[in-house]
């Protein structure tokens, strides 16, 4: 069983709420995934998973929000 870890995102491509849900569902619809926090102004999302972040990365991605990994921790 792979560790508990937060990740930092940068989502540049987030404007408004409408960015906000959108980029929220896409990030929870990963098997894995066990929370999710948006922050369209600073254009960060934080997600807690158990598990490598390449299949959120793709999720966003597919939705029209390329993201980057900023920080990842440890929980």
């Amino acid at each position: 069983m792979e560790k508990t870890r937060q990740y930092r995102l940068k989502v540049p491509g987030m404007h408004c709420v409408g960015c906000l849900h959108t980029v929220e569902a896409a990030l929870k619809q990963v098997p894995g995934t066990e929370q999710v926090r948006v922050d369209y102004l600073r254009k960060e999302a934080t997600v807690v998973r158990e598990a490598p972040p390449e299949a959120w990365l793709q999720a966003l991605k597919a939705v029209g929000y390329p993201a980057q990994v900023l920080r990842e921790e440890d929980l």
